[in-house]
């Protein structure tokens, strides 16, 4: 796995993982279910990934989508693709929602609906919230 990955948190944060892509929980929390959906590959630009990559990256949202509606029941969905710190091709993908949602006495209100997302305002998980929001997801993964 690149260093963007590593950084993280994988393997801990991992929640699915396809030929060319992971989903990890995203340690700090701007909504609940926040995720990392990450390359692979080694390549830092967006246009240099691979061809089978691209093609995955339809299953991939299509079950990250759905994974999440389910999860949170989220109004819209956004995803960010700032690579500003961390190198590797990736999104910070976050459901977005008006009010507060919780799972396993954690509870994340989106604090920038129904404007952009307020990712100073995320809640920091420790090693047992990233635990219990990734045992979660993992179960309505795939559902």
């Amino acid at each position: 796995m690149n260093e963007t990955i590593k950084r993280f948190g994988y393997p801990e944060t991992l929640v699915a993982e396809y030929p060319h892509w992971v989903v990890l929980v995203r340690p700090e929390q701007p909504t609940l279910g926040s995720v990392v959906l990450a390359a692979k590959s080694e390549v830092t630009g967006f246009s240099d990934l691979p061809t089978a990559a691209f093609a995955e990256l339809a299953l991939v949202t299509g079950d990250l989508e759905h994974a999440l509606k389910r999860f949170v029941n989220y109004e819209k969905i956004n995803y960010l693709m700032l690579m500003m710190v961390d190198r590797h091709v990736h999104f910070h993908v976050l459901p977005r929602y008006e009010g507060t949602r919780s799972v396993a006495d954690i509870a994340v209100a989106d604090q920038g609906w129904p404007k952009a997302p307020s990712l100073g305002a995320a809640v920091a998980l420790e090693a047992d919230g990233i635990a219990a929001l990734v045992s979660a997801l993992r179960r309505v993964w795939g559902a």
